[in-house]
């Protein structure tokens, strides 16, 4: 690609916004030159995924307080598409909910089951008083 592509968006955190950011996360995909994969199936993956990181920052992290912010940034390039979703709650331990026993019918740690089995790597960490939730799928 020559062309890097590189998203940055701040939503209130409202649910409300989930469908603009993964029609966002649908067209980037649909924008990369060089993919030579299934695009519908990226798309749809990368909208899931964005969804469930969204809904996880705002319900959970955010506990659905209106005065909180969500950051997404996304980038794209030749060998991977990187994701990160910043929130301002406590955190939680990522390995906890990463356990091979929870299925995607669970309420619990659904969203991340998910989002681990549709990426190639994912890393939650605190960075300047924030969390990030960081997830690379690679371009084949």
């Amino acid at each position: 690609m020559k062309d890097k592509v590189e998203v940055d968006i701040i939503i209130p955190n409202q649910t409300r916004y989930l469908g603009l950011i993964g029609r966002i996360g649908e067209d980037l995909v649909h924008s990369l030159g060089r993919y030579s994969g299934d695009r519908e199936e990226l798309a749809y993956h990368l909208n899931l995924v964005l969804t469930e990181a969204i809904t996880n920052a705002i319900c959970h992290a955010n506990e659905n307080d209106p005065t909180k912010q969500i950051q997404i940034q996304i980038s794209a390039s030749d060998s991977s598409l990187k994701i990160k979703v910043f929130d301002e709650g406590e955190g939680f331990d990522l390995a906890e909910l990463t356990t091979s026993d929870i299925q995607d019918t669970d309420e619990c740690g659904r969203g991340i089951h998910i989002i681990h089995r549709l990426m190639d790597q994912v890393n939650y960490h605190r960075s300047n008083k924030r969390n990030v939730l960081e997830m690379v799928k690679k371009l084949h």
